[in-house]
């Protein structure tokens, strides 16, 4: 699916500057004075309304209550009454609450939410009669599925026809192309949207609406407390995404992986972004499918993506063009789409920065004596992982004349990987037994020891004695269990940190065509 971007020019204040999407914050707490201290929360926090959710207030009356809440709000409001029928807390008659909900119109708020299942009931209670100041929003929540695009555009119109001043749809991610479809109906609406799709999968509906048009995004005080799942933060919007920045020419880029929320890349590029006024922004992409994700998302302004775990082999087979080196090692860990024609060239950065770090480490503990060549040549270099980033460091460490070792859970894929690299394979189970010399070389590339299962290692302590130095790729936590026992044994360690920025420095030039601000890199991830 291509996404069309150009009718939202006409949309939004074209140049740089502020662009017109609001940021809204909920509110959701059980008495008066508590919704009153998170409205100046939300203000400090550069929230441009509040959202006053009447469903969470305990011993509500709504004829004293809602008159404070206008009269004692910094920002502009939106009261929404949410019944549980609609996914919130409020389970009484419905005369009381569209009641409130009037009453709040009458005085003086700024948008009501009613849902498109009350509208008509709602638009009979009040005959009509609306103050000007007040915009009603008329919504529908699908906490199952994202519709097909037609049933979306049916809705849309179903919405518009009941009389709202704006639209605002929220459905539910199963897959991250779902938000592609949602994307297409805010770029077309005719009226003021919100339109969000929710859950993790579906985050860069959120973050991107500035660039797709959306009227205003909702985004959470705290981390964790959410009126809908996968808001983001009002810090991390402003902060992690640069929202105020965006706009319908910005550039999109991001991670794919899955698991991928534990990735420092959004923070690292994003800053880096903004630090030389580059027009783009860099997400986070929890995809399942990474064939389907490029398909859908195949439009020049997704222009480059980092890869990791487990997609680096399967986007290799969606590139246009490949890398030879990224060929050879049959994985690629980033992409960029060509600005001409849209094709997607793959390459592979990781073995550049692991083997560099890990030569670096070697001369720092071996006052090595072949400064001309690699402290690695000769060196027995044992490997743990056949994915993506194993098969990167085994032709590295090959490339650098070292003899490679590939260990993995299931023999027969180490062997493959041995196969190309004319190195040997062995299982995991085997790794502990195995120490034919002393002074190996050791590179963990599996996700064992990453956050959450931080107490995990996939060697034991009694077998890293027969290693001069222990490179694990992971970098959260940066300190893994395996380098704390690589540590204790009196090896040298190399943290996953000096792989993730090294490789990440090709990455930020690939995407921008700009040297990368190496400097502002390390201040970053330290």
């Amino acid at each position: 699916m291509e996404l069309v971007t150009s009718e939202v020019g006409l949309k939004m204040e074209s140049g740089m500057g502020r662009n017109p999407t609001l940021i809204c914050a909920p509110l959701m707490a059980e008495r008066v004075d508590q919704m009153l201290s998170l409205m100046q929360k939300a203000k400090q926090s550069g929230a441009d309304l509040v959202e006053i959710r009447l469903d969470w207030l305990k011993d509500f009356n709504p004829l004293t209550d809602i008159e404070i809440l206008i009269k004692r709000c910094p920002l502009p409001t939106l009261f929404t009454y949410r019944p549980t029928w609609e996914g919130g807390q409020y389970d009484g008659d419905e005369q009381s609450r569209l009641g409130a909900l009037q009453l709040a119109m009458e005085l003086g708020a700024d948008h009501i939410d009613v849902e498109l299942q009350a509208i008509h009931e709602f638009n009979n209670y009040v005959h009509g009669s609306r103050p000007a100041k007040c915009k009603v929003i008329v919504s529908s929540h699908n906490y199952h599925n994202t519709p097909s695009s037609e049933d979306l555009g049916n809705l849309v119109a179903r919405i518009q026809a009941s009389g709202a001043d704006i639209v605002k749809i929220a459905t539910t991610a199963l897959d991250i192309t779902d938000v592609a479809r949602v994307f297409q109906i805010t770029v077309h609406s005719q009226v003021p949207i919100i339109a969000m799709v929710m859950g993790e999968r579906g985050l860069m509906s959120r973050v991107l609406c500035p660039k797709f048009g959306g009227y205003l995004t909702f985004a959470t005080l705290e981390s964790g407390k959410v009126s809908a799942p996968g808001q983001p933060t009002i810090e991390d919007l402003l902060n992690l995404y640069n929202f105020r920045l965006l706009g319908p020419d910005t550039k999109v880029y991001g991670i794919i992986g899955k698991p991928v929320s534990h990735s420092k890349s959004p923070k690292l590029y994003n800053e880096a972004f903004k630090s030389v006024g580059f027009d783009g922004v860099y997400m986070y992409f929890l995809v399942d499918d990474v064939g389907k994700f490029f398909q859908t998302y195949s439009s020049t302004d997704f222009a480059g993506f980092s890869c990791t775990i487990p997609h680096k082999e399967n986007a290799l087979k969606c590139c246009d063009e490949v890398d030879p080196v990224a060929k050879s090692i049959a994985a690629v860990n980033c992409l960029v789409r060509r600005p001409t024609d849209g094709k997607l060239f793959g390459c592979n950065t990781d073995y550049v920065g692991a083997i560099t770090s890990i030569e670096d480490g070697l001369r720092g503990s071996l006052h090595s004596t072949t400064a001309s060549g690699s402290p690695l040549a000769g060196k027995l270099f044992v490997v743990i992982g056949a994915g993506g980033a194993g098969k990167a460091l085994a032709y590295g460490a090959k490339q650098k004349g070292a003899r490679v070792v590939i260990a993995n859970r299931t023999y027969e894929r180490a062997r493959e990987i041995a196969d190309i690299v004319g190195g040997q394979a062995l299982s995991l189970s085997e790794l502990d037994s195995f120490h034919p010399e002393d002074g190996m070389i050791l590179a963990n590339t599996t996700s064992i020891g990453m956050q959450p299962k931080v107490n995990e290692t996939p060697i034991s302590k009694e077998a890293l004695k027969y290693y001069a130095l222990v490179f694990d790729a992971i970098y959260t936590p940066k300190i893994t269990r395996l380098l704390g026992d690589a540590l204790e044994c009196g090896a040298k360690i190399v943290s996953g940190i000096e792989m993730f920025i090294g490789q990440a420095y090709e990455q930020y030039e690939r995407f921008t065509g700009l040297p990368a601000p190496k400097e502002l890199f390390r201040r970053s991830v330290a």
